[in-house]
C-alpha cells in the first residue's frame, strides 16, 4: 500500500508537468544508460527516482556546491541551457544548488555564508569548474577575498565526491597552455599536491556535455551507491562509458575514411558530400569521447555533423597540465600539431622541408668537390688494393691481380708478406 501510494503521489507530480508514466519509464531507461547501466535496470532506476523526487518535494534535497576556478563559465552555461523534460529536469529536482557564483540568486556575504554552512554540514557534492591557479601563492585567482586554491581545498575535504567539470578543471585546459604563467593545473593534481584525499571524477570537454554531468549526479544522488560511480572510472578517473572510445570509433563519417574519401578544402565538392575531415585537422582518431553518440543541444547535432572537424577539446591528461587540448591540438585546421622547442614553434612539415634542403645542398657541394678533384672526368684512378689489405697482406680480404713488380714492391714494403691474387679482377678492388 505504501509503495502504491508513493507511485500515485509521483504520478500526480508527473501529470502536473505534462509527463505520462510511459514517458517517465523511457526517461528511466535513458537515466540507466547515462549511469552506465543496462536498460534492463530501468525499473530499479524508476523506483529510485520516484523515492528521490518524493523526498525532494518534502525538503530532502541533496546539497551541491559549484565553484568557479579560472574559467569562462562555459560549462555552467552548457548545463543551464538544458531543455525540459529530460534527465536534467529530474536530477535538478533532487539537488539544492547551495552555492554557485554564476547561478545563485544571492550574492556577496549571504551566498558565501551559505557555502560555509554547507561545508560545515557535510554530505554534499562539489562541482569545480575551471583551472586551479597555483601561481603567486594561489593569488592568481581570488574569490571573495580568499585565495582560490584555499577555496578548493576547504570545499573538497568534506565532499562526498568532487566533479572536475570541463577540461580546464581536469588539467588546466587552455589556461595551462604554454607559457602557463599562472601555473594552471587540474583539480586532481592540485588536491594530490595539497595532500587532500577526495573522490575526484574527471569530466573533460570545452564545454562538458551536460548529460555527462547528469550521469555522474545520477550515480551519487539518485542511485545512492558510490560503488556504481567508482566502477565506471578508468585510470584517469573519467567515466569509461563516456571516455572509453575515440570520436573516430563512432563517427558518422568513418565509412568515408575507410573508403579513402576526404575533404582537403572547405567549400569543396567533397565537403558538400560529407566526406571525412581528417586532412583538415580532425582530431577524432585520438580524442576519447562519445560526442557522436550523445550529441549536443538535446541530441540534435554535434561538431562533425555540423561540418566542423573535431578539435579534441576532451583531451586532458589530469596528471600533466602540458597535455591540455590546446597545447596538443593547435593549429586546429592543420593535419599536424605544432612542435615546440622552448619558445619556438613549428610544423613537422617545415622540418621536413629544411632537412630536404640541407640534403640537396650537401649533394650539390659534394658534386662540386667531385668535379674539382677530377673524379667526374674519368681521370682519377681507383686504388688497386684496399688500404687494410695493403697493411695486412697475410689477412687480406680481397684477392688482386698485380704485376710482378707491384707484388715485389708490396712484399718488400710489408717485410716479405705476399699479397694474395685474384685473377677475376684486373687491377681493381674486390
Amino acid at each position: 500500500m505504501e509503495n502504491q501510494a508513493t507511485i500515485t503521489e509521483f504520478d500526480s507530480i508527473l501529470a502536473s508537468r505534462g509527463v505520462t508514466r510511459r514517458d517517465f519509464m523511457k526517461l528511466a531507461g535513458a537515466v540507466a544508460v547515462a549511469a552506465g547501466l543496462s536498460e534492463l535496470a530501468a525499473p530499479r532506476v524508476a523506483q529510485a527516482l520516484e523515492e528521490s523526487v518524493i523526498g525532494a518535494t518534502k525538503g530532502d534535497l541533496y546539497p551541491v556546491i559549484w565553484i568557479e576556478g579560472a574559467s569562462c563559465t562555459g560549462c555552467t552555461e552548457s548545463f543551464a541551457q538544458i531543455e525540459t523534460p529530460d534527465v536534467a529536469t529530474v536530477v535538478l529536482d533532487l539537488i539544492s544548488l547551495n552555492y554557485s557564483e554564476t547561478l545563485s540568486a544571492a550574492a556577496g556575504h549571504s551566498v558565501e555564508e551559505a557555502k560555509a554552512q554547507t561545508i560545515e554540514a557535510g554530505n554534499y557534492i562539489l562541482v569545480y569548474e575551471g583551472a586551479v591557479l597555483e601561481g603567486w601563492g594561489g593569488n592568481a585567482l581570488r574569490v571573495a577575498g580568499e585565495v582560490g586554491t584555499a577555496a578548493l581545498v576547504d570545499a573538497a575535504k568534506s565532499a562526498n565526491a568532487v566533479v572536475a567539470l570541463g577540461s580546464c578543471a581536469v588539467n588546466g585546459g587552455w589556461c595551462a597552455a604554454h607559457p602557463n604563467p599562472s601555473n594552471a593545473m587540474g583539480v586532481q593534481e592540485y588536491l594530490k599536491k595539497a595532500g587532500v584525499e577526495a573522490t575526484v571524477v574527471n569530466v573533460p570537454g570545452c564545454p562538458a556535455n551536460p548529460e555527462w554531468l547528469m550521469s555522474v549526479l545520477v550515480d551519487v544522488v539518485v542511485m545512492k551507491d558510490p560503488s556504481l560511480l567508482l566502477a565506471r572510472l578508468n585510470d584517469m578517473a573519467m567515466p569509461n562509458d563516456i571516455f572509453g572510445q575515440t570520436i573516430h570509433d563512432n563517427c558518422e563519417r568513418r565509412g568515408h575514411f575507410e573508403n579513402g574519401e576526404f575533404v582537403y578544402e572547405f567549400g569543396s565538392e567533397e565537403e558538400a558530400k560529407g566526406y571525412c575531415l581528417y586532412p583538415l585537422g580532425c582530431r577524432g582518431p585520438q580524442t576519447k569521447s562519445n560526442c557522436g553518440v550523445i550529441l549536443w543541444n538535446n541530441r540534435r547535432s554535434w561538431c562533425v555533423q555540423a561540418g566542423a572537424p573535431c578539435i579534441g577539446c576532451c583531451e586532458a591528461n589530469p596528471n600533466n597540465p602540458g597535455q591540455n587540448w590546446v597545447e596538443v591540438n593547435t593549429p586546429f585546421y592543420k593535419r599536424h600539431r605544432d612542435l615546440r622547442i622552448g619558445d619556438w614553434t613549428f610544423q613537422p612539415g617545415t622540418i621536413a622541408l629544411a632537412l630536404t634542403g640541407l640534403v640537396a645542398a650537401a649533394l650539390v657541394v659534394h658534386g662540386f668537390g667531385m668535379k674539382v678533384s677530377g673524379r667526374m672526368d674519368g681521370g682519377a684512378d681507383f686504388e688497386k688494393i684496399r688500404k687494410w689489405d695493403e697493411k695486412h697482406p697475410d689477412k687480406s680480404i680481397g684477392k688482386y691481380d698485380l704485376t710482378r713488380e707491384e707484388k715485389a714492391e708490396l712484399a718488400e714494403k710489408n717485410c716479405g708478406h705476399a699479397v694474395p691474387e685474384d685473377d677475376s679482377e684486373k687491377g681493381g678492388q674486390a
